[in-house]
């Protein structure tokens, strides 16, 4: 199986897929410990870093809801290669990725990371910033929180809902660079659920986003 790091992708960005990095092990990673968002307790401070679990650090809120516990046992049954912590590390990425692809207009990009009626309304909303001549300097401030709120295995097809608490900066411009709305000094907190599907044993490897949604 190829080593394939979604991190890597970032920098590549143009013309690159998700790959197989959403939810692949490479081989040298230990077996996820599934550990419910709501149950996380801070390891003891005094305890050597080498006594510490496996588990990506708490503060980085890469864990997962209760309810999404049996689909994400039923994912990995049917896929023993799936990975929860590489997965939430994979769509930290892919969030940025899509939003910079989003932002900057690029419809090849985000043709790689995205598909269903999440595309067309991507392309569409494109299509009206350029009719409009506006243009978009946003920024991604921060993640402050990731975390998989359900999962489901359908047959062969896995879908997993992330939800992504940040903090984006957000400025439009007309054509002549002045400032239409937003600024780049405040930061509006942002509340999405992503849901990332991909097709167990099939050939392509990909997981697209195929729904967005506002989190309660």
């Amino acid at each position: 199986m190829p080593e394939i790091i979604l991190l890597a992708l970032v920098a590549l960005f143009v013309g690159l897929r998700l790959y197989s990095v959403l939810g692949r092990r490479t081989g040298h990673e230990q077996q996820p410990i599934l550990k419910p968002a709501e149950t996380a307790a801070a390891p003891d401070a005094a305890a050597p870093v080498a006594e510490l679990p496996a588990e990506r650090p708490e503060a980085s809120g890469l864990v997962y809801e209760e309810p999404a516990a049996p689909g994400i046992r039923a994912i990995i049954s049917a896929d023993p290669s799936f990975d929860v912590a590489r997965f939430l590390e994979g769509a930290q990425a892919a969030y940025k990725m899509v939003l910079e692809a989003f932002w900057n207009g690029d419809r090849e990009a985000l043709r790689y990371l995205v598909g269903g009626s999440v595309l067309g309304a991507f392309e569409e909303a494109i299509t009206e910033r350029e009719t409009a001549g506006h243009r978009l300097e946003n920024r991604l401030v921060a993640i402050e929180r990731t975390v998989i709120e359900d999962a489901r295995l359908s047959g062969r097809t896995a879908e997993i809902d992330v939800r992504f608490d940040s903090d984006i900066a957000a400025v439009t411009r007309d054509g002549e660079g002045t400032l239409v709305a937003g600024t780049m000094t405040d930061a509006v907190p942002s509340r999405d659920v992503w849901t990332f599907r991909r097709a167990i044993g099939s050939a392509d490897p990909n997981w697209l986003l195929v729904e967005t949604d506002q989190a309660d």
